[in-house]
């Protein structure tokens, strides 16, 4: 029996984009017992704080061990075998989890029915997977009664032929125009699909935002009503005391923010659950984005530092990857709610409140001394670019140049005006320092369950965990993955099996051989032609390449090397030129790999 039969893991997390759906329903059966692991209920006694690392580790192997059967029936190459155990556990499992969500529907959070509230999501996961054991296990049986063709494991899937002969096709001199919504928001393209890993956090993560989303609402709600019994208490010891008129004075605007943040938080829960969510959807865009632009070669989007990753960073970073994304979801939802729940109770104290205390007029004009204020230090930002513009820089060179050159003009002027303006600038620059740090801060909690954007500025983005393994991530699903090397490799098989069997019959065939002349003479040929086409490859010839690497800094005139880097651009411009319609791309032979 081959190894790889006998050994086949729970989850191909890098390469395998099969059974992509039926993996993310698996981790939505899943869900409910990972947010488990957030909340500590699991742990059965005290355990000192330097072994609580060691404990979640047990809480996370359990879930594991408890789950695994899923996953292994669903990448077992036993189709029958794994379908009939998987729907025993499937039926198992969702006759223990309907009973104990029907029997004990009660909850200290969300009260009656939270459990029904909150399984709901992991139920339906769980008959999917029943749905999609039973057909497994219907077509292997069709299989084995030769009604239906067992489908051939290849290296490469039809959706990276189909990119790669898209590769191949010449591009339209005039594109067609795109939509707002497929130019801004989500274009979908055919030949790419997200891998398992990237579909089961995705679905963790939106089942997360649900139940957090749920027990928020639940939690201020009881916060809430604890606040308005406090006042209600402070309100009778002041009704029963003679002198509390101060502390009676503060019972109205007690009552009034009582009211004023249990609308605010309501509201900025609505606002912080969709900016979530729709963080979870553009992770997936960014994915995509970021993986396309590594497979053309292009790594200007990222640091410096992060152009070529270690290897066991890289790889480290697959399996840190989905937990620390559902994590980063989980609490930046927090984050977010509360820096919304500050903007919002903002204005209304500021915008809101003193229309209604028919305060407009005041309100209006101290908004419009601030307003008046602000753009009049914007004003004077401006004012000094346009004295430069007119002043102190020099006409254009060319009447068609769209900016002056950067080259100064009256510069004793300019002096005097830097020196007047010097003072000025110096105030200014402790109100600018302080609204860059608020930024920072607003914006940086902003962002926090953003992994694949850093929140550190430029030169510290090595101090972000989760852009980091981001980083790594993408890096590793580019060298695994990339449709181009995984299609080459496919041609390689394929021509080693050819190969393979021609050799089996090569002693019953009676033509004649062919010589070592005339098999080199075709591959020089060959490489004549194609040098012929792409005259560029020429530099990237290994014999070019080691003597282009040998010669000194300074080389002397009568050296090749400038001449043949000369002749080889002008051909390639020239074959550019003249190159007619392009060819229909070659097909692509796929072979079934066999088990060695």
């Amino acid at each position: 029996m081959p190894r790889d039969k006998r050994t086949a893991p729970p989850l191909d997390s890098i390469g395998s984009l099969s059974n992509r759906w039926s993996y993310g329903f698996a981790f939505g059966a899943v869900s409910s017992s990972v947010l488990l692991l957030f909340s500590e209920s699991y742990i059965l006694f005290p355990v000192p704080s330097w072994a609580r690392a060691i404990v979640y580790l047990i809480g996370a192997l359990e879930v594991g061990l408890v789950f695994f059967p899923f996953f292994a029936c669903l990448s077992t190459p036993f189709r029958t075998t794994g379908a009939v155990l998987g729907i025993l556990y499937s039926l198992s499992w969702i006759m223990v989890t309907v009973w104990d969500t029907f029997t004990c529907p009660d909850g200290k959070i969300l009260g009656k029915y939270q459990k029904l509230i909150v399984q709901w999501p992991c139920i339906l996961s769980l008959n999917f997977l029943l749905g999609r054991f039973i057909y497994i296990l219907v077509k292997a049986c069709r299989i084995h009664l030769q009604l239906e063709q067992e489908d051939p494991s290849e290296l490469i899937e039809q959706h990276q032929v189909q990119h790669v002969k898209r590769l191949l096709r010449r591009t339209p001199a005039h594109s067609k125009c795109r939509s707002w919504l497929r130019s801004k928001v989500y274009e979908w393209d055919p030949y790419f699909k997200f891998p398992n890993r990237i579909i089961g956090t995705a679905i963790i993560s939106l089942i997360g935002l649900y139940t957090m989303t749920l027990a928020d609402y639940r939690l201020s709600n009881v916060a809430f009503d604890e606040i308005e019994r406090w006042k209600n208490t402070l309100k009778q010891l002041v009704t029963s005391s003679n002198n509390t008129e101060a502390l009676g004075a503060l019972i109205p605007q007690l009552e009034e923010f009582i009211v004023v943040a249990r609308g605010s938080w309501l509201a900025t829960t609505i606002f912080a659950s969709l900016n979530s969510v729709a963080y979870c959807f553009h992770v997936l865009a960014c994915y995509r984005k970021h993986l396309k632009r590594l497979w053309k070669g292009q790594k200007g989007f990222l640091p410096e530092k992060f152009h070529n990753p270690r290897s066991a960073v890289s790889v480290a970073s697959i399996a840190r990857y989905s937990g620390w994304q559902i994590a980063f979801t989980l609490w930046g939802y927090l984050m977010v709610h509360f820096v919304h729940f500050l903007f919002a109770l903002v204005f209304v104290y500021v915008l809101v409140l003193p229309v209604v205390h028919g305060k407009a007029l005041s309100m209006l004009s101290s908004l419009g001394i601030i307003a008046l204020t602000i753009c009049f230090v914007i004003g004077l930002v401006i004012l000094q670019i346009a004295l430069v513009q007119i002043f102190f820089l020099q006409d254009k060179m060319s009447p068609t140049d769209k900016e002056k050159p950067l080259a100064l003009n009256n510069r004793k002027a300019f002096h005097c005006f830097n020196y007047f303006f010097f003072f000025y600038n110096v105030v200014m620059g402790i109100s600018n320092c302080i609204l860059r740090l608020l930024c920072s801060v607003v914006v940086g909690t902003w962002l926090v369950s953003r992994i694949d954007r850093s929140i550190m500025q430029r030169g510290y983005e090595t101090m972000d965990a989760g852009y980091t393994t981001w980083i790594g991530m993408i890096f590793a699903d580019h060298y695994h993955s990339n449709p181009v090397m995984v299609c080459f490799c496919q041609l390689l098989v394929s021509n080693s099996l050819e190969k393979h069997t021609a050799s089996v019959y090569s002693t019953f065939s009676n033509g004649p051989s062919e010589s070592p002349v005339n098999s080199r003479a075709r591959r020089r040929w060959m490489l004549f032609y194609t040098l012929l086409r792409n005259p560029i490859l020429i530099l990237l010839r290994k014999h070019h390449l080691s003597s282009s690497s040998t010669l000194p800094t300074s080389s002397s005139s009568s050296s090749p090397y400038p001449y043949t880097v000369v002749q080889a651009r002008v051909m390639a411009l020239k074959t550019q030129n003249t190159r007619a319609e392009a060819r229909p791309p070659p097909g692509i032979l796929i072979t079934p790999a066999k088990d060695s």
